[in-house]
């Protein structure tokens, strides 16, 4: 998975099958991290993420809650077709917000700070 900053937001892009396997524990760790350190603003950068299953939904709805008690934001992005019909289908497309690439997700903080 690769991580890097832009300014005060972090940018996550899981790799592969987030199947509930190796990959999917990898960003459940890493995200509970960035909380625990106290980052407010994260992108899940989706472009590189084949699958993924109702495990790994339950991670990005822990980590989307966990923001938002803490006063943050999650953001997710570049989000494949077949894993956004997953998102419109279990309603979940109504909770997270979904940008078409990782430059408008960006983008969005600094618009929903000018609010």
């Amino acid at each position: 998975m690769k991580q890097r900053q832009v300014e005060s937001i972090t940018v996550l892009a899981p790799k592969g099958y987030l199947t509930g396997g190796e990959e999917t524990d990898e960003l459940d760790r890493v995200i509970k991290q960035l909380g625990e350190s106290g980052n407010k603003h994260l992108v899940v950068n989706l472009s590189e993420t084949q699958h993924l299953n109702s495990t790994a939904l339950g991670v990005l709805i822990s980590a989307h809650t966990s923001y938002v008690k803490r006063g943050g934001q999650m953001k997710l992005c570049s989000v494949d077709k077949r894993i956004e019909n997953i998102f419109v289908i279990t309603k979940l497309s109504l909770v997270f917000d979904v940008y078409p690439n990782e430059e408008q997700a960006i983008a969005s903080f600094a618009e929903s700070r000018s609010v």
